[in-house]
């Protein structure tokens, strides 16, 4: 796996205002998203990417875990574009029945994602989303994105055209 540049755990003005977010899913029609107040450390992400994919040779260099699911499933910082600063990294989701892929193409368009009503996990579960727009999480997307406000459908699309090989790879990487 390829490092990313620095070890700041520090999450970045726009995840760090997600943390303050609490996502309510008591009636499962909601988020189900529970978002991390820095990201997991180092050793934190090896293991959990081990235990993800069964494969003991895995380090954690390329993901920075900043939320999971209910169910354990994993959202993270992907660094998919080598060279390029964390705010234009893609976010994916490894869900905990083995689910993944792309959510958004970078963390302006992530904000954009939750503010339509979807999570990381619903991005990976479903084919079509449907727009459940959200006033409190639109105004946080509007404060810390510098990409347009688009359709979550819009924004996962994209990112999948983008990495059209990513959930292919970690399915290559499981053991």
């Amino acid at each position: 796996m390829t490092e990313m540049t620095g070890d700041d755990r520090r999450l970045p003005p726009a995840l760090a205002d997600v943390a303050r977010v609490e996502f309510d899913y008591a009636d499962g029609d909601g988020i189900d998203f529970e978002p991390y107040g820095a990201f997991d450390t180092a050793e934190e992400t090896t293991d959990r990417l081990r235990q993800w994919t069964g494969n003991p040779e895995l380090d954690g260099d390329a993901y920075r875990l900043f939320g999971q699911d209910g169910t354990g499933g994993l959202a993270a910082v992907w660094y998919g574009r080598p060279g390029r600063p964390l705010a234009e990294q893609p976010v994916v989701f490894m869900g905990s029945e083995g689910e993944c892929g792309v959510v958004a193409g970078n963390l302006s368009d992530f904000r954009w994602v939750p503010a339509d009503g979807i999570g990381p996990l619903e991005s990976v579960l479903y084919e079509e989303h449907e727009s459940r727009p959200d006033a409190s999480l639109t105004r946080r997307a509007e404060r810390h994105a510098t990409t347009p406000r688009r359709p979550a459908q819009d924004i996962i699309t994209e990112a999948r055209a983008e990495f059209p090989t990513f959930t292919h790879n970690i399915e290559e990487l499981c053991r």
